[in-house]
């Protein structure tokens, strides 16, 4: 039997498989294990490179593979699943790996450590308690409609339903309804305390972080998207240049070209959710302000708003500071606006 070269590892929650191969990419074996002789068994083989999609604990499972000296890698699931033969089952994925780990020009995920993942759980949990608010509010609003009162849009009008509650809106209420208002505000409040210390401790991070301070001269990126980048970004010099990175947060558009013609469609959103969302939202104010108090004279934003949708310019903009932000993490320099030309 040859050495083993590459092992493909399809992990689970209780029962992983596993598929090696040599260095010609024959077979030499293919099992199950159970996840508490999961780390016994790698153990026992020869110091080779073990491939697992990047999917959930994968960063952990790397991180285990790597102590007892093996190579870990990790695969985006979608570069994978060309590689599986008809039906899908845990040996099939397993070996769909160990082959995509082969490749030469096969695309691998960065391995994050227990820190860096520390990091990214703030913004996890700071996007979910703020999709939770949101739904709270569209709540409140929407069974205030039922009693014939329609709420002003914004959440500073709805932490003022407390009040009304108690005047003459309150009046119009059954009180069964009106208890449920006060447990539905309540919760409100507690998002928004909640919220509160998670701004403030990004808030913290972004003061004593320098990568994230020299992200923060750039216009439309404040405190949470540069504390946000420094967690979850991999490393800038993983992209050979700032479409790379761009395209890795899903603001780069969809291309379906053939026969030498380009067609480029919307933007793909096949990447990093959170920072393409925050990305968007500080490119959308300002693109506002530039609308109120006008662009620079000359500039990139004032010819794009000149000719384009106003939702166009944002994301296009959001386009722009991604590579603008790729180009300073590897520079290490700070933002400097460009100098219009002079006509």
């Amino acid at each position: 039997m040859s050495e083993v070269t590459t092992i493909g590892l399809d992990i689970a929650k209780t029962v992983f498989h596993a598929h090696g191969a040599d260095a010609s990419g024959r077979a030499q074996f293919s099992r199950k294990i159970s996840r508490g002789k999961l780390l016994q068994f790698f153990a026992m083989q020869p110091r080779c490179t073990v491939a697992l999609e990047a999917c959930g604990g994968a960063h952990h499972w790397a991180r285990e593979l790597t102590r007892l000296g093996h190579e870990a890698k990790l695969i985006p699931p979608a570069y994978v699943k060309p590689f599986v033969k008809r039906n899908k089952n845990d040996a099939a994925d397993a070996e769909a790996i160990c082959e995509a780990a082969q490749r030469p020009s096969m695309r691998f995920v960065a391995i994050k450590s227990e820190e860096q993942q520390a990091s990214g759980l703030v913004f996890r949990t700071r996007d979910l308690l703020v999709r939770q608010r949101t739904q709270l509010i569209n709540a409140i609003r929407g069974h205030l409609t039922e009693y014939g009162w329609v709420a002003p849009k914004g959440p500073s009008h709805v932490a003022m339903l407390g009040a009304l509650l108690e005047d003459e809106l309150g009046a119009s209420i059954p009180p069964a309804a009106k208890t449920m208002f006060r447990t539905l505000l309540d919760l409100l409040e507690v998002l928004n305390d909640r919220i509160g210390d998670l701004d403030k401790e990004i808030a913290r991070r972004a003061r004593e972080d320098e990568t994230a301070r020299r992200l923060m001269t750039i216009p439309g990126v404040g405190p949470i998207t540069a504390t946000a980048i420094s967690a979850l970004a991999p490393p800038a010099e993983t992209f050979a240049k700032g479409r790379g990175f761009a395209a890795w947060l899903g603001l780069a558009p969809r291309q379906h070209s053939t026969g030498g013609k380009q067609k480029l469609g919307s933007i793909s959103k096949m990447g990093e959710r959170t920072l393409r969302h925050l990305l968007i939202i500080g490119s959308s104010a300002v693109v506002l302000q530039a609308s109120k108090r006008g662009a620079p004279q000359g500039s990139w934003l004032e010819q794009m708003m000149a000719r384009k949708p106003r939702m166009l310019v944002t994301v296009a903009l959001a386009n722009k500071t991604a590579r603008i932000i790729w180009a300073l993490l590897v520079r290490h320099e700070d933002y400097k606006a460009p100098v219009a030309a002079a006509a």
